[in-house]
């Protein structure tokens, strides 16, 4: 069973006790966002590990081959996801960890998934099309997922450490705006399931860079004998370190990212769910030490 980050069990609790995401399907679970429940155009989705095809390293539900799954593993598994979802004709990026973004279009469908691709380094998907499926990967690093509520468009991007110091949450709400007059106002958005700041130690000189980029301090942390965790809700706090150790809270930087683009706090959902934590449920590249499947962020305009 998946352990919600504000669980008692993980000892530290969310600002009101609040559930951003919640589970639907139980043979081939999706985890969805409450932020996007009165968006009435949109379909939201992520992966876990089950409901799958695949075995071994990958069990069950892998969406890449680059891990050396089998191409027949990884279409099967997709079928089996879209299909019990409601999603249709996806259109999966092609991540470098860069900031490129991609329009996607009607004839873009299936691309990445079914038939090849014609693109390559692109970490961003956008598209105002209906019946079109963005699809991004993860194994840690930050799913966003952008709703524009006035134009009907949507954006979803993979923002791993290069990603967010590079500011990729600001570059697909300037790309929305650019093709479909998105106001950052007008955005909801959701930061997906990733890992947490107490999972993600780092080296000093990421640390630093980090600072650096997000004019923060590194918080040096003294923790009670009895506490062994961070508060993974305080989202002043981007670079931390106990002793000797330094961490970053990605939940926090991207925060921080989307809010200076213009999109108001309040409109913004943080994750509640760690993939770290969570490995036995959910793709993490740092708890399997590289041995893993990918899951999959999906995004979709009603039709």
């Amino acid at each position: 069973m998946l352990i919600k980050t504000g669980n008692k069990k993980t000892e530290h609790k969310k600002k009101n006790d609040m559930e951003t995401t919640y589970i639907e399907g139980k043979e081939i679970p999706s985890i969805r966002y409450r932020i996007f429940q009165d968006v009435d155009f949109v379909r939201d989705g992520f992966s876990t590990r089950a409901g799958g095809v695949s075995s071994g390293q990958f069990e069950s539900m892998n969406f890449s081959i680059k891990m050396g799954d089998s191409p027949e593993n990884v279409r099967k598994n997709f079928s089996l996801f879209l299909g019990a979802h409601g999603f249709q004709n996806p259109v999966m990026s092609d991540q470098t960890h860069t900031i490129n973004i991609k329009r996607v279009y009607r004839e873009d469908a299936g691309k990445n998934v079914f038939v090849p691709k014609d693109y390559s380094d692109i970490d961003g998907l956008v598209t105002n099309e209906k019946g079109i499926t963005l699809v991004t990967t993860f194994a840690d690093c930050v799913p966003l997922y952008f709703a524009d509520e006035k134009h009907r468009a949507i954006g979803l991007a993979h923002s791993g450490w290069k990603g967010t110091i590079g500011r990729i949450g600001k570059a697909v709400t300037e790309r929305m705006k650019q093709e479909f007059g998105t106001e950052p106002e007008d955005i909801k958005a959701a930061i997906g399931p990733s890992i947490c700041v107490n999972c993600y130690e780092v080296s000093k000189d990421l640390a630093e860079e980090f600072a650096e980029e997000f004019c923060s301090e590194i918080v040096q942390c003294k923790t009670p004998d009895n506490e062994e965790r961070f508060d993974v809700w305080d989202m002043e706090k981007i670079v931390l370190k106990r002793e000797d150790s330094y961490y970053l809270n990605l939940w926090a930087a991207n925060q921080r990212v989307l809010t200076e683009a213009g999109i108001l706090k309040e409109r913004i959902a943080l994750p509640d769910l760690c993939t770290c934590c969570n490995h036995r449920d959910l793709f993490s590249h740092r708890a399997s030490r590289g041995k893993r499947g990918n899951l999959c962020a999906f995004f979709m305009i009603e039709e």
